[in-house]
């Protein structure tokens, strides 16, 4: 099968800089990215189906192809893919985004590079880029030159310079490959030197950054290979020039076969971007909370108000509609572009602001180590935590039919009042340690009371409630009850026989407003795995946690959601969420160092 005829597939690789990236799929096909950042006009979009014009890719097609082979070059974000043909021949395709370090700044270009190189026989290839513009409704006009092309999109011209000889490209002539080849696609910049020379400086460059970033990870003994990828693939989701963390990296990747569960993920959520810097800190990649945290200070508001969500410039209307001009993946649409999530009121964000911050106070290792005026200006949050944590809300699962007072958003309030009672003894804050801790201590005894049921045993979804939700699982993570609470193992053991299908977690079984859920949520697994071994289950927890490993896909990459049956993997990809739950079960599951000796 001709690589380009390739059904669509979350069979993807990701690569990336920090300010830009893109999917490859296993026949080194890039059939997604945005420019010129994550949430930009997808000038690649072939994996949603463009209906007014071919391409929106970028493929190395292999004359007489039979078989692929891909991975990743180890401990980097660069993707190693080879081509075989019917003849013995074969090719080789790198691609990366360049990021290094250079004049105290990150090299981090709008860029894309590629590097082609015959392995054996004589491959015969044609290059194929065909970028669309305007969510695939556009074509973009082109003008060239002597070794590159220009391609028009609106508000961002891309060039592409390669030494293969230009019509090659243009025209998508078939050529024996019989030398390294090289592609430059980023800004309308002239290269002031070789390109095969900036490809080659730029990929050891961005080789050694890579392997010195992973080299300073402090990682678990077991899973090394699965908690480096994560790890990475969480590093590739935040935006530089911000600070922003982006939930996924695609649109309207739906949660199940022919549903219209279709979101946006490529914007900021409070919820998402505390649990990316928590899994990250832990790994000792402190940097993205740095980062993150003057992102936070930027759409902070004097009343401590909180979205759910911004943009990642910032924006704080994300205005929903549905692209005409995408079917969708496989057909599936509708594709979706903004998400009305940002007009809902979901209470638990204000915890996780505070627990995204609360690090800041204790690490020493940090540039500027949280202070009494940085603190200040979390009190707000809190202030506006109390308010609301016994109030309706559209929880964490985003519901758009109705409002309830969710536990899990209670819970992350109290946990908002109960750090800052904890940080202002760090400070010897004596008026606001009393404070916030009676807050705390007011809240936690409502929460309870209300929030476990005693004729079921275990606690509930809402307050007052009677339904499971598998963000209880996080209730001894987040310290608002102990691990060995009989109250809590018996909430573990009801959403085991709850929600547990098979190896994997529903969010939750009742409808909502698009029916009832079909798939699993790949991070209520892990929440579960987590749970698991808390509880004393540890055997167990290994066992299930084997086992979802062994579903990532083919490059150890995991998107929202996994079929119960078959497995297939759905929802937008890849998923910060499900990353974080990787990373987070191996370090509490995995054997100590010292076993190693």
């Amino acid at each position: 099968m001709s690589p380009t005829a390739l059904p669509s597939s979350l069979e993807l690789g990701l690569i990336g800089n920090c300010s830009i990236a893109a999917l490859v799929d296993q026949h080194a096909r890039i059939v997604w990215g945005c420019v010129p950042a994550f949430d930009g006009d997808p000038v690649f979009c072939g994996l949603l189906s463009p209906r007014e014009h071919e391409g929106g890719d970028w493929s190395i097609e292999l004359e007489g192809f039979v078989s692929a082979e891909q991975s990743y070059i180890p401990n980097t974000a660069m993707l190693r893919t080879v081509l075989r043909d019917a003849n013995g021949g074969a090719v080789e395709i790198v691609d990366f985004a360049p990021r290094w370090h250079q004049n105290d700044r990150f090299y981090r270009p709008v860029m894309l590079m590629r590097r082609l190189r015959p392995l054996s026989g004589t491959p015969r290839i044609r290059v194929h880029l065909r970028p669309l513009a305007e969510y695939g409704s556009v074509k973009p006009e082109t003008t060239w030159g002597s070794n590159h092309i220009r391609y028009l999109i609106p508000e961002f011209t891309l060039r592409m310079t390669s030494d293969v000889p230009v019509r090659l490209v243009r025209d998508s002539l078939p050529f024996v490959l019989d030398r390294d080849a090289h592609f430059v696609l980023g800004p309308d910049e002239t290269l002031t030197q070789s390109v095969s020379g900036f490809v080659r400086m730029a990929e050891e460059q961005t080789l050694n950054y890579w392997r010195s970033w992973v080299r300073n990870l402090s990682i678990p003994l077991e899973w090394q290979e699965a908690v480096i990828r994560s790890a990475i693939t969480l590093k590739l989701c935040q935006y530089d020039e911000t600070g922003a963390i982006v939930a996924a990296m695609t649109t309207s990747i739906p949660e199940a076969a022919n549903t219209v569960r279709n979101w946006d993920y490529r914007f900021c959520w409070l919820r998402d971007s505390a649990f990316v810097v928590r899994a990250l800190n832990r790994l000792g990649a402190t940097r993205t909370m740095e980062e993150y945290l003057r992102y936070l200070a930027n759409i902070a508001s004097d009343d401590g108000e909180l979205q759910p969500l911004y943009g990642i410039g910032y924006e704080r209307q994300l205005a929903e509609s549905e692209v005409e001009s995408l079917a969708g993946y496989r057909g599936m649409g509708p594709v979706r572009r903004g998400n009305l999530a940002w007009l809902q009121k979901q209470h638990d964000v204000y915890g996780s602001v505070v627990l995204a911050s609360t690090q800041l106070f204790f690490d020493t290792r940090l540039a500027r180590v949280g202070d009494a005026s940085i603190f200040a200006r979390l009190e707000p949050v809190g202030e506006a935590a109390y308010a609301l944590h016994d109030k309706p809300d559209a929880g964490l699962w985003e519901f758009r039919g109705r409002e309830e007072v969710h536990t899990y958003s209670s819970v992350m309030c109290w946990a908002a009042c109960d750090r800052l009672a904890r940080i202002a003894v760090h400070l010897k804050l004596a008026p606001q340690v009393q404070l916030w801790r009676q807050r705390a201590d007011e809240m936690h005894a409502r929460i309870v009371a209300h929030a476990y049921n005693e004729e079921l045993g275990y606690f509930v979804e809402s307050l007052d409630g009677n339904r499971l939700d598998a963000s209880l699982l996080l209730l001894a993570d987040l310290g608002f009850v102990k691990p060995d609470d009989p109250r809590f193992v018996r909430t573990v053991e009801a959403i085991g026989q709850g929600l547990k299908r098979g190896d994997a977690l529903f969010r939750y079984v009742m409808p909502d407003d698009f029916g009832a859920p079909e798939t699993s949520f790949t991070i209520c697994t892990f929440w579960y795995i987590d749970a698991l071994a808390s509880i004393g289950r540890h055997e167990e927890a290994r066992s299930l946690f084997e086992r979802i490993l062994a579903r990532r896909n083919h490059l150890g990459l995991l998107s929202e959601d996994l079929e119960f049956d078959g497995g297939e993997a759905w929802g937008n990809f890849p998923q910060t969420y499900s990353h974080v739950g990787l990373i987070n079960a191996a370090m509490r599951l995995s054997r100590p160092w010292q076993d190693a000796a």
